[in-house]
């Protein structure tokens, strides 16, 4: 596997050897030793999938402490535009983002370390979006920003009107008035 390095330190993009012929393609979608080797030693315990349409935008999510969460995730059908946004209080990153487009095609997958914000929004008809966690789900530390903080200056890429987004995520503070519990 290949490892890029993103502008925010912890955050990376992660694309497979992918190995074709005339019967199709095969590729290691993960390894835990060489994981650990080139991206550290993280202990994955649950994985998630979910299917979405057009416009879903789902984030920016986080778990609070004593049950932070880093990531790692994929789309296996479809493209999403993916997004990480640094909310760890002290970071010179403080509020910066890296977006990376994931597809079916491409095969690639993006890290996001505990003390980020995480959403995507779905680019294709339908998508089918893949996450290891390294926490357990635990709704008593949900946490979130709002995916609409313009000052976060992500690009969405979905006109607002054809955005979809639960009642929930629509609730989230913006970054200004938000209290990260996350120390860099």
């Amino acid at each position: 596997m290949n490892v890029i390095k993103t502008e925010i330190e912890g955050v990376v993009i992660i694309e497979p050897r992918i190995f074709e012929d005339m019967r199709g393609y095969f590729f290691e979608s993960f390894s835990q030793r060489e994981f650990d080797e080139k991206v550290g030693p993280v202990r994955f315990v649950q994985d998630n999938e979910s299917k979405s349409s057009y416009g879903v935008m789902r984030g920016l999510h986080f778990q609070r402490p004593p049950f932070t969460q880093s990531k790692l995730v994929r789309c296996v059908k479809g493209a999403v535009l993916d997004v990480a946004v640094d909310i760890r209080k002290g970071s010179p990153t403080y509020g910066k983002h890296v977006a990376v487009e994931l597809t079916e095609d491409n095969h690639r997958q993006f890290f996001i370390p505990k003390g980020f914000a995480h959403g995507f929004a779905v680019l294709s008809e339908t998508a089918v979006f893949q996450y290891k966690c390294d926490e357990f789900y635990h709704p008593e530390a949900d946490g979130g920003i709002s995916i609409l903080d313009n000052s976060l200056g992500i690009d969405w890429r979905i006109p607002m009107e054809k955005a979809l987004l639960s009642e929930k995520d629509t609730k989230h503070a913006l970054l200004k008035d938000f209290e990260s519990p996350f120390i860099y």
